[in-house]
């Protein structure tokens, strides 16, 4: 998920930094609730600036002792703390609550409790600052350049603005009864004895002198606004989900929720509901992560893979640009909408990935399965051919029928799969591939995308256009096993380079490729193993490089690594080929992990073998929370109850295999098609309650999507 000019190794604000989000909106802080952002990733940003870059809290001269930070949700944190005591008494009574919320600016509500039975007079100072940084400058740990900055007092409190290259963004700060300077809030209270002083603190984010639609207000409650207002719904709308597994109910819940804290909005459609790639540094639209993750999100809202490809729609590209990687039909990498990221991407999209667009063309073939409304697969069905014509002019640069990349530009992406490091992609001897690079699993998401183009037309009574997109997944499922194969190895290759060279390397990629159906039949046995092997499989997850090529690191971004959305995917693939137990130990094996990590999956985690340390190893840098790691186990749930519904053919399918030590599962409030449904499991039992008439429930797997007239083996 690396963002097109983006540090991976820059620092989230420390080990005990303390996150919160909401949308597009985030803010990292100490323990203390403090923000030092003098050479550090610290701050509260908004629309990838920051508006907050200090703000250090001082009581009687000196800083609090910080005692707990708790984040009862992902939108707010309270932090507590010990003051000092006028005079410097020892183990003060003097207690500091600072209740901080995030959205469109910050609230930070500010509590002193005297639990002396004496009153005291005190001096509360808050420092503030607002560099206005880009976020890419912060996330590199550049200095931004070229700023005027002004700081501006009145009555209606603190104006900090900068105007870099034409755009003008300012942060407004204001506090009842504060006296302001242009560097600190400052209050004198004297509270009672047992008794409290309190104050909240608003910063406004303004672009060009104008602020959000629906602010933070003095007078207003935070859960009164939009922001929360539409969490609070999502929660509501969401599956209810117990299992006697204690942990893993947890995970699931904790899954829901940073999926609902991660959504993000459309200002002209408020009604539409995309997912955000990741906190901190990854709080926009990510056309292959917010793709995957509303596919494996779909158990819990199918509405949001609806909302991703409605607003990847309308940003799917219109001309050539070779500075932005715009390309007709191509869906984008990302969305941007700090200042220096759109002057660097020659606007707020930059289009360089390669599978963002034939993903796109794959959720819309899965949601028609799903029960969605047929006027909204109508309105995205011209936005599919788009992209599939994106695939065949621009995506196959050199008509062979595979899809390849080679960016045009000295600051786009050098690869961009989803292993999009520098160092992503390498043969086993450890030598860096060369592009233009046709990737393996994007082959296979073609292939999907052709067999979900043809099942639509199927569905739409188009014969015509059933046939070319199946006759096009058959010749590309036979020249994909013919020209990636190694049989040598006994597993496909990662990609071909420039020279059409098979790119060695044994990866997890090729587990994407079972999990879009391109892998023949006699082959997967052989990927299975090789899937399974202690190479690979360490015992929490799939390693992204296996442990005996000559670039793997443990501690590595995408050579060695384990990531917890690609091991479910893996673990799908797996599934679908009839290799259940396998299947079940991979997703045991995240689910445990997903324990040590207090039932929040992280980004990624590092490659280390289970039998080396307690728990799985944390990488330094990772994305927490992160949308595809979110959706990770809500997709090993479906796998493991075996669920897919299949409005085409007016049934769904149920055949859990749980394993026993989970117990009984039971999901609650489910969107089926316009119905609410609750699932219940336990081992290989189960059964639907509410099923809509039209639905016939098979309680056998749902066989595998085939590429024969866009329909099924065996149909």
């Amino acid at each position: 998920m690396t963002a097109w000019n983006a540090d991976t190794e820059a620092d989230v604000g420390g080990a005990e930094a303390i996150t919160v989000v909401e949308g597009s909106s985030f803010c990292i802080s100490t323990r203390s609730g403090d923000i030092r952002a003098d050479g550090e990733t610290n701050g509260a940003f908004y629309q990838d600036t920051r508006i907050v870059s200090r703000w250090i809290l001082r009581i009687n001269g000196a800083l609090r002792e910080p005692l707990v930070a708790q984040r009862p949700n992902s939108y707010e944190a309270t932090f507590v703390g010990r003051a000092q005591w006028p005079g410097g008494r020892f183990d003060s009574p003097l207690v500091v609550r600072q209740v901080r919320h995030i959205g469109p600016g910050l609230q930070d509500d500010i509590t002193l409790e005297n639990y002396s039975a004496e009153a005291v007079d005190c001096d509360i100072e808050l420092l503030v600052d607002a560099d206005q940084a880009d976020l890419f400058d912060v996330k590199g740990g550049r200095i931004p350049q070229g700023a005027r900055v002004s700081r501006t007092v009145s009555d209606g409190g603190m104006r900090i603005e900068a105007l870099r290259n034409g755009q003008r963004r300012g942060s407004a700060i204001r506090a009842a009864g504060a006296e302001i300077s242009t560097e600190m809030l400052r209050f004198h209270a004297t509270i009672p004895a047992r008794g409290e002083w309190s104050t909240s603190v608003i910063v406004v984010p303004l672009i060009n002198g104008v602020g959000p639609a629906a602010p933070f207000t003095q007078d207003g409650q935070p859960r009164g606004r939009v922001g929360v207002q539409r969490h609070l719904a999502w929660e509501e709308h969401i599956p209810r989900i117990s299992v006697a597994d204690g942990n893993i109910e947890a995970t699931l819940r904790r899954s829901q929720s940073d999926l609902g804290s991660l959504r993000i909005f459309d200002a002209e459609h408020p009604d539409r509901a995309a997912v955000a790639a990741g906190a901190p540094w990854f709080m926009a639209l990510f056309g292959r992560d917010s793709l995957l993750s509303s596919y494996m999100s779909l158990l819990v809202d199918p509405t949001l893979a609806v909302g991703t490809l409605q607003t990847l729609a309308t940003l799917q590209g219109t001309k050539v640009d070779p500075d932005s990687e715009e390309e007709p039909g191509r869906i984008p990498h990302e969305v941007r909408l700090g200042v220096t990221a759109g002057l660097s991407l020659g606007g707020t999209a930059y289009y360089g990935t390669v599978d963002a667009t034939p993903l796109f063309v794959s959720l819309l073939g899965e949601l028609s399965r799903w029960g969605l409304s047929e006027d909204i697969i109508d309105s995205l069905i011209p936005h599919a051919d788009r992209a599939l014509d994106w695939i065949e002019k621009y995506g196959d640069r050199d008509g062979d029928g595979f899809v390849e990349y080679l960016r045009p530009n000295q600051h786009g992406l050098l690869n961009q799969g989803w292993k999009d490091s520098w160092d992503g992609i390498n043969f086993a001897d450890g030598r860096m591939a060369e592009p233009p690079t046709a990737l393996c699993e994007v082959q296979g998401y073609v292939y999907s995308a052709y067999v979900g183009r043809s099942l639509l037309a199927r569905w739409a009574g188009d014969p015509e256009t059933e046939h070319h997109w199946a006759e096009r997944a058959i010749a590309l499922k036979e020249a994909f096993n013919e020209k990636f194969w190694l049989p040598d190895r006994g597993y496909f290759a990662i990609a071909l380079d420039k020279d059409k060279t098979p790119v060695d390397a044994c990866t997890s990629n090729m587990g994407h490729c079972l999990w879009v159906g391109i892998v023949d039949e006699e082959k997967a046995p052989s990927v299975a193993e090789q899937l399974m092997s202690p190479e690979l499989f360490t015992g929490w997850g799939i390693r992204t490089l296996a442990s005996d090529m000559g670039a793997y690191n443990p501690v590595s971004y995408h050579n060695g690594s384990v990531w917890p959305h690609d091991t479910a995917i893996v673990a799908t693939g797996l599934m679908r080929y009839g290799f259940v137990d396998e299947a079940v130990k991979i997703a045991s094996g995240i689910l445990d992990a997903a324990e040590h990590f207090d039932g929040r999956l992280p980004e990624l985690f590092c490659g280390f073998d289970r039998s080396e340390f307690h728990g799985p190893v944390p990488y330094p840098t990772a994305c927490s929370p992160q949308a595809w790691a979110a959706a990770a186990p809500i997709q090993l749930a479906r796998i493991l109850l075996r669920f897919d519904p299949d409005f085409t053919r007016n049934v769904v399918h149920l055949a859990p295999i749980l394993p026993e030590e989970i117990g009984d599962f039971r999901a609650e409030n489910v969107l089926l098609g316009t119905s609410r449904v609750a699932i219940s499991a336990r081992g290989r039992e189960g059964r639907i309650d509410g099923l809509p008439a039209r639905l016939k429930l098979l309680k056998e797997p749902r066989p595998p999507l085939d590429e024969r007239l866009g329909g099924r083996a065996g149909d």
